[in-house]
């Protein structure tokens, strides 16, 4: 069964740190997703999400130019973060590990996410059910080409290798094309209702 996913409720988050210190945060766009999911067997679920390389945003213009320059996401040449999954593994307690193939500048390697399945329940709008997941991994960025970085003169590195990587979904069910045009219209009220 296909689900929407709500970018309202939705996130992609990483973390890494500076200078061996500090912990720099930051997030990236989702452009794509397309969740297959089966609330009665997760196990058989898959996904595959699309991020916006260009999106980045650590909050300072300066470092985010930097990381989208050709040092590290090159975004000019490689203009999305993607993963599909492979497999989804029950670990009880509504856990899972997630496989699948992680791709970055280019290079595509395996990575296990850590999943929950938090809940599925009536969506408070009427007419379907509402769904959510959380999903985290590190990852070594040199692993995918993205090996900048500056010794540090007391010893280290000005940027870790570690990037931690944190996933929040919420999606919605879909039930044909104009169930689609529904959730749109939903969508842009929530929006309304979070300006308001």
């Amino acid at each position: 069964m296909t689900w929407t996913v709500d970018l309202d409720h939705s996130a992609v988050t990483f973390s890494a740190k500076h200078m061996m210190l500090t912990t720099v945060r930051g997030s990236l766009a989702i452009r794509d997703v397309e969740l297959n999911f089966d609330p009665e067997h997760p196990e058989a679920s898959s996904v595959r999400v699309s991020l916006d390389a260009a999106s980045i945003d650590t909050g300072q213009p300066m470092r985010d130019n930097h990381l989208r320059s050709a040092d590290f996401l090159d975004v000019e040449n490689y203009p999305t973060i993607d993963f599909v999954s492979t497999k989804v593994e029950p670990k009880g307690d509504n856990r899972y590990a997630l496989h699948g193939d992680l791709t970055i500048h280019g290079v595509t390697r395996p990575v296990v996410l850590d999943a929950e399945l938090v809940g599925v329940v009536p969506d408070w709008k009427g007419g379907g059910r509402r769904a959510s997941f959380t999903a985290s991994t590190t990852i070594n960025r040199e692993d995918w080409g993205l090996t900048w970085n500056v010794a540090l003169e007391q010893g280290g590195w000005l940027v870790s290798r570690d990037i931690k990587i944190e996933i929040e979904l919420v999606a919605l069910e879909t039930a044909g094309e104009q169930s689609g045009d529904a959730t749109d219209a939903d969508t842009s009220g929530e929006r309304s209702d979070v300006a308001a």
